[in-house]
């Protein structure tokens, strides 16, 4: 597969709503569906075959619900519509289900915003074993993603000091141990017993274990005196290194100035230091078996594709394991890379954050804040930290003394508007510094939700929030979004190389946005002139009436058709209600209904107007609530997935309505389902 035919896939691949916002024209009716059209058009036709424009505009206003503004008005300008004319019109973008996104206010401050993220973006598959790759960077900018995470390490080779040291000298001596470790050593020692035990009797498993009994029995056997010499040697290379580059001394990383006009000046100049140049960063996941790419080939690739289908803000969430002499070069090479796509430094702390239309084709890092030594924010308790957030919870109220800050400033210093600190509690200092983001495991924030809702409510209206998968989603699935957009959080990191509910749900959030929504009213804080609250949630009554399908995919490439079963299964996402229960299936699980119809077989199945229904689900706010449509295999035993549609609720459209269709691995396809839809909020 060429480059273009790689970029077309990634475009028209859902996941964070590029694929959802692209139109799709149907090319011809299958005659599973004709039948359907043909007796709604007669229905309403006089002996002439056709509608004039009083019924066509009450066919709009009454059946579909539509406004004068909408696309469908230009059919009511003319005087009569015979059939073919009434099918033009079912085929285009203004019979779609899904109505398109409003546009985009992008005046408030990015606080007020949902952000569509990803976690682990290098890696293209499980969590243990996988590839890094500058590919999954590509894919998931050019699918909408404007939240990306990269995990940084010290290059291979490196001899450079870990900025993970501490002042406890145990701990750093095990550390520094570590670091002379292979690789696959330091994931014997790292991997929780938790996982080893359910990887057992796996193929990743038994590769785990020979990889790591065969390292520690080897290493048990080392030479001490080849050691000692070794070490002499890299600790003198070191010395050197710290002085050619050194964070106190060098000015070749420094932030480059901005010009009186905005602009940023040009990137910085190349150092002279061999050391520098030869051993650069790398990008993994840490004490696993996941394959590296080189930190540079990352962020070549970010310039490349980071504003090719949007010129909304990108933000780059840096996970920095790296020692100074190497997150120097991390800076060398980021402001080489990204010279016109980053922040000038501002000398004086902003006090509101700016709104994503003020930032539009800038790259903001997202990077763990180190305090100043000199200045108003100097005196905060440092809560920086290079080691992975990952499944941090908010630890007990303990005051510890302050630590040196483990990121060099010239690092810090990029995170202008975005600065990582990380949790202890919402009443820290750092939670009123208006740049500030937490960033907490899943966990995390239900455990800070269930103990301080209202306080976590009121930050998340202000100030910024990250969620991320738990470490212990090894095979790369991913939590429920909503969740956490109803707490207020922004950013919430999903798993892109993994095809899921997550995924599908984040494309119902993101569809045709550019990657961000603006939280409904109430969500978020106000702008200088005040709003009024937003309703309060409504009861729901929904009716979804299947009349026929054409062209579904099939759920394995190969399949007979003829031994294609399908039946249209719905999902209504929303807030939990204990309650109630739904008519046919119940409740599958908290704020979720679920119901089916029959199967019928083949790719054009007609469903003989089967019905879906949702009575009085109560506390539904139509911007957080997600109607999910999924098309399986009547099996015996698991039935698999074939195609699906994920649409929020606020911009599902009534009446007769074509549902567009991804297929399982999330790619357009040619699939549409015809329905009748009938909602009612009260």
């Amino acid at each position: 597969m060429g480059d273009l035919d790689a970029v077309q896939d990634s475009v028209h691949q859902a996941g964070g709503g590029q694929a959802s916002g692209d139109p799709r024209q149907m090319k011809e009716i299958k005659a599973s569906v004709l039948p359907h059209l043909e007796h709604l058009f007669n229905r309403h036709a006089g002996p002439d075959k056709k509608w004039n424009r009083d019924q066509v505009i009450a066919f709009l206003h009454h059946v579909q619900a539509d406004k004068v503004s909408d696309p469908s008005a230009n059919i009511a300008t003319q005087d009569s519509l015979d059939f073919q004319g009434f099918l033009h019109y079912m085929t285009s973008d203004a019979a779609d289900a899904l109505a398109p996104a409003l546009d985009n206010d992008v005046t408030w401050p990015l606080s007020s915003y949902f952000i569509s993220s990803s976690h682990n973006t290098y890696l293209t598959g499980n969590q243990l074993s996988s590839d890094s790759s500058t590919d999954a960077y590509k894919n998931v900018l050019l699918r909408g993603c404007r939240c990306i995470e990269i995990d940084v390490w010290d290059g291979d080779g490196s001899d450079s000091e870990s900025s993970e040291t501490d002042s406890d000298e145990e701990e750093y001596a095990e550390k520094k141990a570590l670091r002379k470790e292979s690789r696959k050593e330091r994931l014997a020692k790292h991997i929780p017993s938790s996982i080893t035990s359910r990887l057992e009797n796996t193929s990743l498993g038994k590769k785990l274990e020979k990889y790591t009994s065969h390292e520690s029995d080897k290493g048990a056997t080392k030479d001490t005196t080849k050691d000692a010499t070794k070490d002499a040697t890299k600790d003198t290379t070191k010395d050197a290194s710290k002085e050619t580059l050194s964070p106190a001394t060098s000015n070749a990383t420094s932030v480059p100035d901005a010009s009186s006009d905005g602009t940023v000046m040009p990137a910085l100049q190349k150092t002279s230091s061999p050391m520098a140049i030869a051993v650069e960063p790398r990008v993994l996941h840490g004490y696993t078996l996941t394959k590296e790419v080189s930190f540079r080939d990352v962020c070549e690739a970010i310039r490349e594709y980071a504003f090719t289908v949007t010129d909304l803000p990108l933000i780059v969430s840096l996970e920095v394991h790296c020692s100074d002499v190497q997150q120097e070069a991390m800076v060398h090479i980021m402001n080489e890379t990204w010279a016109d796509f980053l922040l000038p430094q501002s000398e004086a702390d902003c006090q509101v954050l700016p709104a994503p239309g003020d930032l539009k084709r800038k790259i903001l890092v997202k990077v763990k804040y180190a305090p100043p030594k000199t200045g108003p924010l100097a005196k905060l308790p440092s809560s920086s930290t290079t080691a992975s957030d990952k499944d941090s919870l908010p630890p007990k109220a303990e005051e510890k003394p302050a630590k040196p800050p483990k990121i060099i400033q010239a690092l810090s210093q990029l995170g202008v508007y975005t600065r990582g600190i990380t949790f202890k509690s919402l009443a820290q200092p750092e939670a009123h510094m208006p740049t500030h983001m937490f960033s907490l495991s899943e966990r995390g924030v239900l455990e800070v939700h269930d103990k301080q809702a209202p306080d976590l409510w009121r930050h998340n209206e202000r100030f910024m929030m990250r969620t991320y998968p738990s470490a212990m989603r090894i095979g790369s699935s991913n939590i429920d979004p909503p969740v956490f957009w109803r707490k207020g959080v922004q950013i919430v990191a999903l798993n892109w190389q993994k095809w899921d509910e997550g995924m599908m749900l984040n494309e119902g959030m993101f569809a045709g946005t550019g990657g961000y929504v603006l939280k409904p009213e109430g969500y978020r804080g106000q702008k200088p002139v005040a709003t009024t609250d937003n309703a309060p949630p409504a009861a729901l009554d929904l009716k979804i009436t299947v009349l026929a399908a054409q062209d579904l995919p099939l759920p394995k490439e190969g399949d007979n058709p003829s031994g294609f079963n399908p039946y249209v299964k719905v999902e209504l996402h929303t807030e939990p209600h204990d309650s109630e229960l739904v008519k046919q299936s119940g409740k599958a699980k908290e704020g979720e209904y679920k119901a089916k119809i029959k199967s019928k077989k083949g790719v054009d199945p007609d469903f003989k107007a089967d019905v879906i229904e949702f009575k009085q689900v109560f506390a539904v706010n139509p911007e957080l609530a997600f109607v999910r449509f999924m098309v399986k295999d009547d099996e015996i035993g698991h039935d698999d997935l074939a195609a699906w549609a994920c649409i929020r609720l606020d911009r599902l459209r009534r009446g007769y309505r074509f549902i567009k269709l991804m297929d399982k691995n999330g790619m357009a396809s040619k699939g549409a389902i015809l329905v009748k839809i009938e909602l009612k909020l009260s």
